[in-house]
């Protein structure tokens, strides 16, 4: 049996935060040789003590989601740590911090979104709100998601907008046309590959889609294009892991509503992240993944109690040696991709 060089694979450490839910445990990484490191932060005043712990435990590769409060104190982080790869990166990471943050990294990249003005002086706020048509819709902009939809209000009218800044005081101001929809889908991309969507529908007569709220799911038949805009933000993000909820009008018009790399995500899809990594962080020793192309569509027959728990899905590549000989022509058009350092700060 051939020796693996262990000199050329990195340190892993997992990169924790008090209070704050975890999207990755060791066990998302099977097979990964070495000690996995973690490392926590605990708020307040620990930056100096975090980057020490870092140095001490020789970490090269700290992995996982920052939050929205904590994204400019992990930007001072990582430049103090300048050997560290950070994934995703600090500017992947530029869309969890708010919903502001979405919207230029949108319109940088001239993905689909709905119209939007955001506002930081209240006069200019009032006079836009008194001026523009009805109905609109206004998000609270900090934060890596609209929590359920309860921080995602719709106002039919300036009084209701004027009302609800007055009660919720949510600063800036950020506020949306509302985009008549009959659904919006959810992509999930690994390596810029799409490896889950599903379309979230709103209960009969309502307009939130969220699952917390009403909505319902479903896996089939998911348009393609809505996969293109998906893949074309992720590949603008650098991200190695990625989601888009895009929404879907009566038209069959699509628009970006949240991208980011926090997102909810069943515990199969973290270990598919762990595979891809793995690879990308050692080829050497770790073969590269392989997600057939509309997987979804078989899995979301699953009843979602049982994919919450469901670990270590993997699955051979059909060739041409099989019984049947039938290969995906899919899956050529959405290939997984192996991303690249870019040691520049975009953001």
């Amino acid at each position: 049996m051939q020796s693996v060089n262990t000199t050329s694979r990195p340190k892993l450490g997992l990169l924790y935060l008090d209070h704050v839910l975890r999207f990755f445990d060791r066990s998302n990484f099977k097979g990964w040789p070495d000690k996995i490191e973690q490392v926590t932060y605990h708020w307040a005043n620990d930056k100096q003590r975090f980057i020490n712990e870092v140095k001490r435990k020789k970490i090269d590769v700290l992995i996982g989601n920052i939050p929205a409060t904590a994204y400019e104190t992990f930007r001072d982080i990582s430049r103090a740590l300048p050997n560290v790869k950070f994934i995703p990166s600090l500017d992947s990471q530029f869309c969890n911090k708010s919903k502001e943050n979405v919207t230029h990294f949108c319109h940088k990249y001239q993905l689909p979104i709905p119209k939007t003005k955001i506002f930081y002086n209240v006069e200019e706020a009032l006079d836009y709100i008194n001026e523009t048509s009805y109905p609109k819709i206004i998000k609270r902009s900090y934060g890596p998601s609209n929590y359920g939809g309860y921080f995602v209000h719709k106002v039919d009218s300036a009084d209701e907008a004027v009302k609800l800044f007055s009660e919720r005081r949510y600063f800036p101001a950020y506020i949306q046309d509302f985009v008549p929809m009959k659904a919006d889908i959810r992509v999930m991309l690994i390596g810029h590959k799409p490896v889950c969507a599903f379309w979230r529908r709103p209960p009969e007569g309502e307009w939130l889609t969220n699952t917390s709220q009403g909505g319902s799911m479903d896996y089939q038949a998911i348009p393609e294009k809505v996969l293109e805009v998906a893949i074309k933000a992720s590949k603008a993000a650098k991200a190695e892991y990625w989601a888009c909820d895009i929404a879907v009008s009566h038209n069959d018009e699509y628009s970006i509503l949240e991208c980011a790399t926090a997102f909810a995500a069943f515990p199969y899809i973290r270990d598919w992240i762990g595979q891809y990594l793995m690879w990308q962080l050692a080829p050497e020793m770790f073969k590269k993944p392989y997600f057939p192309h509309k997987n979804w569509e078989e899995l979301g027959k699953i009843d979602s109690s049982l994919l919450r728990t469901m670990r270590n899905i993997s699955f051979g590549q059909a060739s041409f040696s099989t019984d049947t000989g039938e290969l995906n022509p899919q899956d050529k058009l959405y290939a997984l991709e192996n991303i690249q350092d870019d040691l520049n700060e975009e953001w």
